[in-house]
């Protein structure tokens, strides 16, 4: 495919920083699972054993923090919902059946990938707060048995809640052709953003 058919969706700092975070999540994911319940408790090899990864999962954590604070101010301003947003979501099953006829025109987002931004926006949100409650031993001996159990709960729930939102990005990301290769490569064709993002074509266009 030619250059001149081609749109740039997303820069090189953007994909460095996209699986940067998708790193880091991966690896809070694995080792958050092993500390979670005994029988992911092999998975704490993957960091170097249970006390390497102990000590690892919160550090970790507070980088995925700050390189998801970092990725997520560029795109906050192509993730407000309106009202095209919510006449999408209305059609949710035309968009599953493939019906692209009866939707409205999409921007650089549709409303089920800015839903999932603004999720994993409030779960990493708790996620870094309540796992800065509970990290051992900096400050979680500080606080209440009440309040770290607070923490702890809030830190699973969040958690369950990113991992589900991240399986569906997964599943989305390969069921629509040519979205991977856009965070791989940076670029779609013209045909991909006509297709799936008209209005965003269009104003990149002018």
């Amino acid at each position: 495919m030619s250059k001149s058919q081609l749109i740039e969706r997303y820069s090189a700092p953007e994909r460095r920083n996209h699986w940067a975070v998708a790193i880091s999540f991966i690896l809070l994911v694995l080792s958050g699972l092993a500390l979670f319940h005994p029988a992911f408790f092999f998975l704490t090899n993957l960091l170097g054993g249970a006390v390497w990864a102990r000590i690892l999962h919160p550090f970790i954590g507070v980088i995925l923090f700050a390189l998801f604070v970092y990725m997520a101010r560029g795109f906050a301003q192509y993730n407000h919902i309106n009202d095209n947003d919510r006449k999408w979501m209305k059609h949710i099953k035309d968009v599953i059946s493939n019906k692209d006829d009866k939707l409205p025109a999409v921007g650089k987002y549709n409303a089920g990938q800015k839903y999932l931004f603004w999720t994993l926006v409030v779960c990493i949100s708790v996620l870094f707060v309540s796992g800065i409650m509970i990290w051992q031993p900096y400050f979680a001996s500080r606080l209440p048995v009440t309040l770290l159990r607070i923490g702890v709960l809030l830190h699973a729930l969040s958690a369950f809640v990113a991992i589900a939102g991240i399986m569906v990005h997964i599943y989305a990301a390969i069921w629509v052709k040519g979205s991977i290769r856009a965070m791989t490569r940076g670029f779609v064709s013209k045909a991909w953003a006509k297709h799936h993002h008209a209005a965003w074509y269009k104003e990149i266009s002018k």
